[in-house]
């Protein structure tokens, strides 16, 4: 801008110093002296020297100068820098790139200055449903590499032709490749991730090489975690396309790819997508029929947990009543084991008691043994005259008593020799009352 500014002072000035003379007598040239107009070329020639010669360099944005004689060089920092009435090739660090699907009105909306901005186009996807896919990349240049920049603007001359030449083909052949990759169907269905990436890595390593492949139409299964059915229509066959693979790794087309060009893929995104209005239409049909079948399933579980509410129910009670009667066999079993326990006890109890009687019986046998045995032997070794006296005495005293006390028949018959019969009969009716007598008393 300065260059022209100072071509034009300079041709003014050579203007007002060759129309002096002829305009001499002029008002308009009385100012314009023959200095006047050396000075004004002066200052042209001024202007145009320094603006050749040196340029500002804006911030982020890296230059090539090209200078007359077939020198460059690369200008990565913002300032004054000289060029010496070479050639400037401005490029950004950063070239966005956008597509932006129109308003109703057909605006684009507002946008960045700096940005490159062009009308969304339409897409075809596997299924052959079309739309237009709006994207946003951004695409950043080596400024580390002082060669591969100045090749990259030697060759493209300008940054619009790097944009419209390099990228935007690159763009347009990863969004048609990624489109063949998927279903719209697919896209709706949770690829939308799998979209964008696979755009990238097109974009930033190089365009996938497709292969066609022959699939069976998936059957449609319908129905909830309860019951699940299967509408089984008629199977077509549908061609789809593929990443071709070699070795685990996905094939490539050679020589189609940014990082040649030393450009690196800082974003690369779809931020919208307009579908066409068949698909749109199916489209709210399909969420209208997800909506009924989710009010329907939340319908069916609802009734289905109600079901097992009441069958859980009817097992808690069925549980309970059967821990009551439980613990009333357990009280029944317990209280059985319990008697016969006990009746178990008492029969030892009666065994002990028994034997123990037993042994008492058995001691006062042996103590009666033993003293009758003793009064043998006292009986058999015989008594002093002392000892015969004191028991003769006492048999004595008690015969008499006995013989009080004895209430003998008035009246009896005996046979036999008169002298020993007397003495008899009264032997055996004193011994037989004296035996009654010592019986009660035994018993007493």
């Amino acid at each position: 801008m300065l260059t022209i500014l100072g071509i034009l002072i300079i041709i003014v000035g050579i203007f007002t110093l060759l129309a002096k003379p002829i305009f001499k007598n002029h008002r308009l040239f009385d100012w314009f002296t023959q200095r006047r107009s050396f000075q004004i070329i002066l200052v042209g020639i001024v202007m145009s020297v320094l603006t050749g010669t040196f340029f500002y360099a804006e911030p982020g944005t890296a230059y090539a100068v090209q200078y007359p004689w077939g020198g460059q060089k690369a200008v990565f920092r913002q300032g004054i820098h000289t060029k010496m009435w070479g050639r400037l090739i401005p490029l950004q660090f950063e070239l966005p790139i956008k597509y932006v699907i129109p308003n109703a009105k057909g605006e684009l909306g507002e946008q960045s200055e700096y940005a490159n901005v062009d009308v969304a186009k339409y897409w075809a996807f596997s299924d052959a449903v079309k739309a237009r896919i709006a994207t946003s990349v951004v695409i950043s240049i080596n400024t580390e590499d002082d060669a591969q920049f100045l090749s990259v603007a030697d060759r493209n001359k300008t940054e619009q032709n790097l944009i419209r030449s390099r990228i935007i083909p690159n763009i347009d052949q990863s969004i048609k490749n990624t489109c063949k990759l998927m279903d719209a169907q697919d896209y709706i269905s949770g690829q939308a991730s799998d979209f964008d990436r696979y755009f990238k890595d097109q974009l930033e390593n190089g365009m996938y090489v497709l292969e066609e492949y022959l699939t069976n139409e998936r059957k449609e299964v319908i129905g909830d975690s309860a019951t699940v059915r299967t509408v089984v229509n008629k199977q077509r066959k549908q061609k789809r396309y593929r990443i071709k693979m070699q070795q685990g790794t996905a094939v490539r087309e050679e020589g189609n790819s940014l990082k040649s060009y030393g450009l690196t893929v800082v974003q690369a995104v779809v931020t919208e997508i307009d579908w066409e209005e068949t698909f749109d239409n199916r489209l709210q049909l399909q969420k209208e029929e997800v909506a009924q079948t989710q009010l329907e399933k939340q319908q069916a579980e609802r009734e289905f947990y109600r079901a097992q509410k009441e069958k859980a129910r009817g097992e808690a009670e069925k549980a309970a009543e059967r821990a009551r009667l439980e613990k009333e066999q357990i009280q029944k079993t317990i209280a059985a084991e319990t008697e016969a326990k006990v009746a178990e006890f008492n029969l030892v109890k009666e065994k002990k008691q028994f034997e123990v009687e037993k042994f008492k019986a058995q001691s006062k046998k042996v103590a009666a043994d033993a003293e009758a045995y003793q009064n043998a032997k006292l009986v058999n070794a015989g008594l002093t005259p002392q000892e015969r006296a004191e028991w003769d005495y006492k048999m004595a005293v008690g015969v008499a008593r006995e013989l009080k006390e004895l209430n003998l028949p008035e009246i009896f018959i005996e046979g036999g020799d008169a002298k020993s019969g007397d003495a008899n009969l009264l032997q055996s009716l004193i011994g037989a009352d004296l035996a009654r007598k010592m019986m009660e008393n035994d018993n007493k």
